[in-house]
């Protein structure tokens, strides 16, 4: 569905990216820009584009309530599509022609991996609402920062869970084995769990975009050792269609895993076969959440006509109020100084959790939301702060 004014009214360049503004249509003569790359179409279309969706949202609450220091927030933003061609292209057009001081993007660490050395090498800053490797910064450099926990920290979660809250002591471990995300994922809850007693009992991957799981389902069913849970590091156009076929070949444990199961496809595709699924997230978003979640609820439906469609679009949300934050602390828009106020970040009242950046990182530290699937609903399973944290 199409919709108009700052929530989707946008020119087409011909270059074949979408262009979209916040605020009045076109460029502001007095505003500060904020490049916003996002995958809206492709693979990661679920996740990005409700993290687009709260960082519009936010821009707006802003610039309605008199901009930073009177200046108005330029989103610029380009749909680059899951492509990384077209988000290498996409940062030489924020940098070189829109010229943005700083940017946000993607929910996936291949993306931010993608963009984050050209940004680096110009020197402008670029936050990530939801790319979850803790590896990125380093990877990166000092310019690239994180508005999320990293996947060691929900990968620990997840595994005090299946122990703790699950009472299991011997996982089954599938992944897929294409994504940095999910690489790293199994690699951190396979050093958590097996830190705190459980064991892996079987380890099997398969590839992102495969449509038949019957191989690992077959070889699972075999086991004469049984597991009692399932983790699965999995990207969120593939776990419905993983649970689903899980099901249907009679696997009946329970089955956890990432923030990648945080998409409406997991209860679209997998239906009555995601019950029993629990998967660690950046918040529970319900109407029966925190306060400040209930605001956003009610403010993204006026905005959009539909729920938040998962905690992505508070994501989005929360940074680019702390970019906003970080520039009206810099006093400018130089990207140095945002930088250097990024860096020094302590406390940011973000509706996902409050955000401070430690000394020497760029990774917030922040409390994990696990959420299980119940008569195909999500509810609040735990929040989880673990006890141990596997190093980057």
């Amino acid at each position: 569905m199409k919709r108009t004014g700052l929530f989707g009214r946008g020119a087409v360049l011909a270059a074949g990216f979408g262009l979209m503004m916040a605020g009045s249509a076109g460029a502001l003569a007095d505003s500060i820009k904020i490049g916003a790359p996002f995958n809206v179409t492709g693979a990661l279309s679920s996740l990005d584009a409700p993290a687009l969706n709260g960082a519009k949202l936010k821009a707006k609450e802003i610039n309605d309530a008199g901009g930073i220091d009177g200046k108005q927030i330029e989103l610029v933003v380009y749909d680059t599509k899951t492509d990384p061609t077209v988000i290498a292209s996409v940062a030489s057009q924020l940098l070189n022609s829109d010229k943005v001081p700083v940017a946000m993007g993607f929910t996936d660490s291949d993306s931010a991996l993608a963009l984050g050395p050209i940004f680096q090498q110009a020197g402008v800053p670029f936050v990530t609402p939801g790319a979850t490797s803790p590896k990125l910064p380093d990877q990166v450099g000092t310019d690239m920062f994180l508005a999320c926990f990293g996947d060691n920290v929900q990968a620990a979660s997840g595994a005090e869970f299946v122990l703790g809250k699950l009472n299991g002591k011997k996982v089954y471990l599938l992944r897929d084995n294409a994504a940095e995300y999910t690489t790293l994922l199994a690699k951190y809850f396979d050093e958590a769990f097996t830190k705190g007693g459980g064991a892996i009992i079987a380890r099997d991957d398969y590839k992102s975009g495969d449509k038949s799981f019957t191989a690992q389902i077959t070889k699972l069913k075999a086991l004469s050792d049984k597991p009692d849970v399932l983790y699965v590091a999995a990207m969120p156009d593939d776990i419905g269609l993983v649970v689903k076929q899980m099901r249907q070949a009679g696997v009946t444990q329970p089955i956890v895993g990432g923030d990648g199961y945080d998409t409406p496809l997991l209860i679209q595709v997998g239906g009555a076969a995601s019950n029993d699924v629990y998967y660690s997230t950046h918040a529970y978003m319900a109407t029966d959440s925190t306060d400040a979640i209930k605001k956003f609820y009610t403010d993204y439906k006026a905005a959009y006509g539909t729920d938040p469609e998962n905690a992505f679009a508070a994501l989005g949300y929360d940074t680019v109020g702390l970019i906003a934050d970080a520039i009206k602390r810099a006093g400018s828009d130089d990207p140095a100084k945002i930088r250097d106020a990024l860096a020094a970040t302590k406390d940011y009242p973000g509706i996902t959790g409050s955000i401070t950046y430690p000394a020497d990182s760029r990774v917030p530290q922040k409390t994990v939301t696990m959420i299980g699937v119940k008569d195909q609903k999500l509810t609040l399973a735990a929040e989880v702060t673990p006890s141990f944290i596997p190093e980057p």
